[in-house]
């Protein structure tokens, strides 16, 4: 007998005879003289039946106790049937039980996301977790296919260092031997590869790093996470105006991608999320991105204030860092599409961005979208050594251990531009899941740390 996969089945969509399929029992019915299983091998979120009559099997009194996630061998032929719900079939001939799953917590009905985050080690076995798991593998590769085809090297960028990149002293700092330390410095998770990439990019031109990053923020909201994937593409001879050409390019080129290999995990979170969730992506594949400079966006958010919009935060000025809801507000209620936000005040961004010639700004840049908010935060770089240094002095930034970082700016640093998009943030908004947490497979947050 053949052994094949299920996925394998629902490509090929043709009869078989003698097949051998592996897989756990998601469903059995008992109809007397014949039982009804549903088994999944983990290949596709698809289930197969398997159709096990009285006469064909000498354990068919067995079978009817075979529980929930239990391991069997299946023996049979292939068959269509006339149900779409279960296109195809296998009249078994023999079944081998292979393990017991005994009073399995997730059962065949609806249970809450709250109460799967708890056993995050047994969620992946529900048909919502399969079909997030497996879009975030495809777009996982699509991101990786993307940089290729661009030209792009593909770097390793430390997760120990002593650097904070963002200068907010949010770094999960390493615990060590006070008397014999490891590492002559503190050391600390890193909550960016972007410092080291620009270092990267001055020998290969066009890097990009894609691995966990580390965040000690004390935020309970469904956006955040301590420890979460962050794609860091960075380019040397870049501007920011090239810059935004080249994320929104890598945005719909991933999505489309991603779309086109996972159908059917597309159709079944749209009935679990939402309704018209494929047609949304595609009409943000059609259109523009909009190009939002920060100062017009405070004059948008100023006029909603006077027309009676109700904010938490109504006191808008320049220089006000935006919360999420003036974010949601200028992608889902006045323009109703993803925003390019750029040149920010550089009292609010980090000391690394390029100071614009009105001294008040930095070529700075963030894509918010519907749903979900900001995705991708990035800017052209300063190349002045100076500036640079006297930014880290207004911020209060140790300049020590950054002076290899300085160094580049002395030895042909002429221009770079980078960004770092969230991983599991471009996962929610194209998947529709509302919490971050049910995107990754074991999340981290302040006050959970299992598995």
């Amino acid at each position: 007998m053949k052994k094949i996969e299920i996925k394998t089945i629902f490509i090929k969509k043709r009869s078989w005879e003698n097949l051998c399929v592996e897989g756990w029992i998601k469903f059995n019915r008992d109809n007397g003289k014949i039982i009804f299983l549903e088994i999944n091998d983990g290949t596709t979120i698809n289930n197969l039946q398997v159709t096990c009559k009285q006469e064909n099997l000498c354990n068919f009194e067995q079978i009817k106790n075979y529980k929930f996630s239990s391991a069997i061998r299946v023996f049979g032929d292939l068959k269509p049937t006339n149900n779409q719900k279960t296109p195809w079939e296998i009249l078994a001939k023999k079944i081998v039980f292979l393990k017991q799953a005994s009073d399995f917590p997730v059962q065949n009905k609806q249970q809450t996301n709250e109460f799967l985050r708890n056993i995050a080690h047994l969620r992946i076995r529900t048909k919502f977790q399969q079909a997030i798991m497996k879009i975030r593998s495809e777009l996982a590769f699509s991101i990786h296919d993307f940089f290729h085809r661009k030209g792009f090297s593909y770097v390793a960028t430390p997760i120990l260092t002593n650097n904070d990149c963002e200068g907010a002293g949010e770094n999960f700092k390493i615990a060590d031997d006070k008397n014999n330390p490891f590492f002559p410095t503190m050391t600390t998770l890193t909550v960016s590869g972007q410092l080291n990439a620009e270092a990267m990019s001055m020998g290969l031109k066009k890097v990009y790093t894609f691995g966990p990053t580390f965040r000690a923020e004390r935020s309970h909201t469904h956006r955040h996470l301590a420890e979460f994937w962050m794609v860091e593409p960075e380019i040397a001879f870049c501007n920011l105006k090239d810059l935004m050409k080249i994320i929104e390019q890598m945005f719909k080129v991933i999505i489309k991608k991603t779309i086109n290999k996972c159908q059917d995990e597309f159709n079944y979170l749209a009935q679990k999320t939402q309704k018209n969730m494929v047609a949304t992506l595609q009409k943000l594949l059609a259109s523009k991105f909009i190009r939002l400079s920060y100062k017009r966006a405070i004059d948008i958010l100023k006029d909603a204030c006077a027309k009676g919009q109700k904010f938490f935060d109504c006191d808008i000025f320049f220089g006000k860092d935006l919360a999420a809801e003036h974010e949601k507000y200028l992608c889902e209620v006045y323009f109703n599409c993803p925003i390019f936000l750029y040149d920010f005040p550089s009292e609010i961004k980090a000391f690394y961005m390029k100071q614009n010639k009105d001294n008040k700004t930095v070529a700075a840049v963030d894509l918010l979208v519907p749903g979900v908010g900001e995705i991708v935060g990035g800017s052209q770089r300063e190349d002045d050594y100076e500036k640079i240094v006297k930014k880290c002095h207004q911020k209060n930034i140790s300049l020590q251990p950054l002076q290899w970082y300085l160094d580049l700016r002395k030895y042909g640093y002429y221009k770079s531009a980078g960004f770092g998009m969230g991983f599991e943030r471009i996962l929610m908004f194209i998947t529709g899941v509302d919490n971050i947490k049910d995107v990754i497979p074991f999340p981290r947050y302040e006050g959970y740390l299992k598995y």
